[in-house]
């Protein structure tokens, strides 16, 4: 969790301060791209929004195909909906948000942006007990949780994720999805792919897993999901813990990975990654100045904000208050050449 959400430099104009203020327009936003887009959105959130702070957690590595953060301001999100693959083109122009989409799934992203946005999400519910946070609160006011309504993108990289570096984790996905996944519908600015659909998860020979860097048991926590996706997509009617209870039936998913995709597909504001390596040591140094901080520890130090830990967590990683390095980072694996 903790090098996913850290905080990353924000492109220009890419906040809005609310619904009544007006932000300049970014570079090249008011141009509709070559082609024309399918559908347009716009929305005028009522508190204010940073679209790098919202969208981020999204984003799996800097090459990340189905996800793209342009010079200009925009984000570009390629996602697999109900209704089928799609593309959402995402800017601020004046007080509002503005979003195009293009492809099957076009009239469901639209219909999904405020939500994506954090529309349904109350940052207002959180009180800061600690310096740190209010101070990270007040720096951040654009801070909201999005909610994709989708639980397949962000369980699948969240299994890829598992016991393994962040960076081996990235070039996993990036390369399965290339190789499996289609092209994303509409003019998108550089190549960008729609994750694979189940059926052609399912389909990848064991040796491809190999290559992308996938061990046996991550593969095989990936199919079993697949095959039971519609009942998977369900859980995103449920409250968090329901859904993360339905998420963890299936065997290799448990707390860690079922918190990480709650988080985005649900936008649970106390869904708390536990078992992660590096969150409790920072969580523990930030607000009790215990870098040895285990599950337990940074449990009992989130206990105030019950209702509110997950946006705790993110407020410290975006503090940037985190223990200085102890050991050589873990080493890279290519299990391409075992």
């Amino acid at each position: 969790m903790a090098g996913r959400f850290a905080p990353r430099p924000r492109p220009p104009h890419s906040t809005v301060s609310g619904g009544r203020a007006a932000v300049p327009a970014a570079a090249g936003a008011s141009q509709v791209p070559p082609g024309g887009p399918e559908r347009v959105r716009a929305w005028a959130p009522d508190e204010p929004l940073d679209l790098g702070l919202v969208l981020g957690p999204l984003r799996r590595g800097p090459g990340d195909p189905t996800f793209r953060a342009m010079p200009d301001g925009s984000v570009w999100r390629a996602s697999r909906t109900p209704l089928g693959p799609g593309t959402l083109r995402v800017f601020v122009r004046g007080g509002q948000v503005c979003g195009q989409a293009w492809g099957p799934g076009a009239e469901w992203l639209l219909d999904q942006l405020p939500e994506l946005l954090g529309a349904a999400d109350e940052p207002a519910a959180f009180a800061p007990r600690h310096r740190l946070l209010a101070l990270a609160r007040h720096r951040r006011p654009g801070l909201r949780l999005t909610r994709t309504g989708l639980v397949l993108e962000s369980l699948i990289p969240s299994v890829l994720e598992q016991k393994v570096t962040t960076l081996e984790a990235y070039a996993a996905w990036r390369t399965l999805v290339r190789a499996y996944g289609e092209p994303a519908p509409g003019p998108v600015p550089v190549p960008m792919h729609v994750m694979p659909a189940p059926r052609a998860w399912a389909l990848i020979p064991s040796w491809d897993w190999h290559r992308a860097g996938v061990d046996d048991k991550r593969a095989s926590t990936v199919l079993r999901a697949v095959r039971v996706a519609a009942r998977l997509e369900e859980a995103t009617a449920m409250p968090p813990a329901a859904a993360r209870q339905r998420l963890e039936v299936v065997p290799g998913i448990g707390p860690w990975t079922s918190a990480e995709t709650v988080q985005r597909s649900h936008g649970a504001a106390d869904e708390v990654t536990v078992g992660d390596l590096h969150l409790p040591g920072i969580v523990g140094f930030a607000l009790a100045g215990n870098r040895d901080a285990d599950d337990a520890e940074m449990l009992r130090l989130l206990e105030p904000y019950a209702g509110q830990r997950h946006r705790a967590a993110r407020l410290i990683l975006l503090s940037g208050r985190i223990p200085p390095r102890r050991a050589p980072r873990m080493p890279l694996r290519d299990m391409g050449r075992l």
